[in-house]
């Protein structure tokens, strides 16, 4: 791996923002500072031209999460649209651990971009479920680390995917079914020293071996040839858009891959979906007032946003009125960031807020409707999302995968 790389990884201070994959913290009440970790993390800024290429080619307006800056960051994004402009094809990889039965609405920002992107670009998508990371790192009983997979299956098809062309899986069960992944891993493994490995994952001595070896595994989807059920013969790149904190693996792949005669990986990387409480940390499945979770009922919405959401506004409703609301730290507006997709909308009530227009109380009435029909739509479409949905989706199959277009 590169220097710049161990640099990073290793002895961060406790005055500098934390992220891996495991931790996430800032120093700022405004959260992590992404244009520091993009000079740290080595990746490339999504800028106008970026987003202007993205129409251009697609004839698509850029969701409104890249518009926003909710995904900020890229690798390789430019081969990525020169491939699609020359009428070849791609893949979009994505993963989720399952940690719980229930997810929250910071776990759906991934899967509703990835929605988008496979709608945009017609393209085959694979999740992986990595229940086998879930139990190593939780101390989870392997067979309840499988349910919680289905079970969180079942809340990702629930975003609408294309089943002809979806292939989600279970780690510990599609892997030992499929030996052309396993070989992967392998493949992986012996290209990655123990060194290397403890530099860009902060392993110890003391920790199981399992962690160690763990980290070939989520790499093995960006390689085409894991999956000879989909690409059959063909060395197809890879598109992975996913939050920034699980960039390491994928540095670490981005190495590798080309050893094993593959093209590096692209990435598109999200920010964090701020906490209730506020934009120092990330959302934790493990603490149900931190987070919506998509089990929630309407009235449980409510609660929740009117007493927990960190608020930008002043003390006093008539300081309020005279000095307005910080957007910045006001979690109600960050939220409405990610789910209001009228962009007038949403810069009317920033404008509103900021000069004190707007009450903290009027805001959260905004978000909460926002959230309660979100939520609501959510749990009707997994309610018809049946068993035998769940095994459409997690057989093995062609996903119609043409390396170039006809």
């Amino acid at each position: 791996m590169t220097t710049n790389d161990e640099h990073m990884e290793n002895g961060v201070a406790e005055t500098e923002d934390v992220v891996t994959p495991w931790t996430v913290a800032s120093v700022n009440d405004t959260g992590i500072d992404y244009d520091k970790l993009i000079k740290k993390f080595g990746s490339s800024k999504i800028d106008d031209d970026v987003l202007a290429r993205f129409e251009k080619i697609t004839g698509k307006k850029p969701h409104h999460f890249l518009r926003r800056g909710i995904f900020f960051s890229h690798r390789d994004m430019h081969t990525i649209l020169n491939l699609y402009e020359q009428g070849k094809f791609f893949y979009l990889y994505t993963g989720r651990g399952p940690s719980s039965d229930a997810m929250h609405l910071g776990h759906l920002i991934p899967f509703m971009f990835c929605k988008w992107l496979q709608d945009v670009f017609n393209v085959p998508l694979v999740i992986q479920l990595t229940d086998d990371e879930k139990a190593i790192w939780k101390n989870i009983e392997i067979e309840d680390a499988i349910k919680l997979a289905y079970a969180n299956a079942r809340d990702i098809i629930a975003c609408g995917f294309n089943p002809k062309k979806t292939f989600i899986f279970s780690n510990l069960e599609h892997i030992g079914n499929n030996p052309a992944f396993y070989r992967n891993m392998i493949r992986i493994q012996r290209r990655v020293t123990f060194n290397q490995v403890k530099s860009i994952f902060g392993f110890g001595d003391s920790d199981p071996i399992a962690k160690i070896a763990f980290p070939p595994t989520q790499a093995a989807p960006a390689i085409s040839s894991s999956f000879p059920f989909i690409f059959k013969a063909a060395k197809a790149h890879c598109l992975i858009p996913c939050a920034i904190d699980q960039d390491p693996y994928f540095r670490m792949t981005r190495d590798v891959a080309p050893k094993l005669g593959y093209p590096k990986p692209a990435l598109l990387h999200a920010t964090f979906f701020p906490a209730l409480q506020g934009s120092k940390t990330k959302m934790s499945a493990s603490d149900s007032n931190t987070a919506i979770f998509l089990t929630d009922t309407a009235k449980q919405i409510k609660n929740k946003i009117n007493k927990h959401a960190f608020s930008g506004g002043q003390a006093t409703v008539e300081e309020h009125r005279q000095l307005g609301g910080n957007c910045e730290v006001d979690i109600s507006y960050q939220w409405l960031r990610f789910f209001l997709e009228d962009d007038e909308r949403l810069e009317q009530i920033r404008i509103g807020y900021t000069n004190g227009e707007i009450l903290t109380g009027e805001l959260k009435k905004e978000l909460i409707d926002v959230v309660q029909q979100l939520v609501a739509a959510h749990q009707v479409a997994k309610s018809k999302v049946t068993d035998e949905v769940i095994s459409q989706f997690m057989m093995p199959r062609d996903l119609g995968f043409e390396s170039k277009t006809k």
